[in-house]
């Protein structure tokens, strides 16, 4: 078996003269949560329905569980799941109706059913029709669907957008769970402090191409500001100031400051993925208390 899960080389895709997925290539190894970033418009979506086969693609290979997209798809169907960003539930019945309907659909037993409703959370809100939830409550049923035939990959396209901090908490921490078991989960988010947390690697996709790819830790050593914040006396009062590590003349102070028996506190600033999303993209995306005040 390939430590690939994913294996995408040379993906081409373009609407008339128009490239919105320019050659890209990237791997995604088996067992790990691998987060897909970028701003709108870089070509995320494009590239998940390419490889999920929904969309054609004429220049490039795609390659799932060992299987070429989109000759081999019908191999990859039952142990593949996919969470849209779209919540696709049948309103006017409940979430275990739901679920035992895509149960019957793929010949799942209905078992399974109560696990993922266990696994999910969701045993006290079953009986609820999909119409009277919650939007952390869809999302979780929708998770619970993807989940019955316990796919070896599983697609998550921003599965904590617009949701309260408790319902985005518990999805985190099944996203953790499924790797811990094995899933690969290919994550898709808007969240830095989500990307960074969860991902065990992940690829920053701008403008078509992919402009950055590792751990988010290597990126951030890579990419980020190296800095300090030091607190010192000056004039007898307390000072707090930031220094670039980087700058020839931040350090030449700081070692002034050092010397001078004035320092009080040092801290390594560390960087951000934000920073580094700014740094390889030009955008900024906001932040998890940002999105909540908006």
């Amino acid at each position: 078996m390939t430590s690939c899960a994913i294996e995408v080389n040379g993906l081409e895709k373009a609407y008339g003269q128009t490239k919105v997925v320019k050659g890209i290539s990237f791997c995604v190894q088996h067992g790990e949560i691998f987060g897909f970033l970028g701003p709108n418009g870089a070509g995320k979506t494009t590239t998940i329905r390419m490889m999920i086969g929904e969309i054609p693609f004429k220049n490039g290979r795609i390659n799932i569980l060992g299987y070429d997209v989109p000759d081999q798809i019908a191999n990859t169907r039952s142990q593949v799941g996919v969470v849209p960003d779209y919540q696709n539930l049948y309103d006017r019945i409940t979430i275990r109706q739901n679920l035992e309907f895509f149960a019957a659909l793929n010949n799942i037993d209905k078992s399974r059913i109560d696990e993922v409703i266990s696994e999910v959370f969701l045993v006290e809100h079953q009986n609820k029709a999909c119409k009277d939830l919650s939007r952390g409550l869809r999302q979780r049923a929708l998770i619970a669907r993807g989940l019955l035939h316990k796919p070896r990959l599983f697609f998550l396209d921003e599965p904590t957008s617009a949701l309260d901090p408790h319902s985005a908490r518990l999805i985190r921490d099944l996203v953790l769970k499924l790797r811990n078991v094995g899933t690969t989960v290919f994550l898709t988010t808007h969240y830095m402090e989500e990307a960074d947390q969860l991902c065990d690697r992940l690829a920053i996709m701008n403008l078509g191409e992919i402009v950055a790819c590792d751990s988010p830790q290597n990126l951030k050593n890579k990419y980020g500001r190296k800095a300090a914040a030091v607190e010192f006396t000056e004039n007898g009062t307390s000072q707090t100031k930031d220094f670039s590590l980087e700058d020839k003349n931040d350090l030449a102070a700081l070692a002034q400051i050092v010397s001078s028996g004035h320092l009080l506190k040092i801290h390594s600033q560390e960087a951000t993925l934000e920073e580094v999303f700014m740094k390889v993209t030009g955008a900024r995306w906001k932040s998890n208390s940002e999105e909540a005040e908006a």
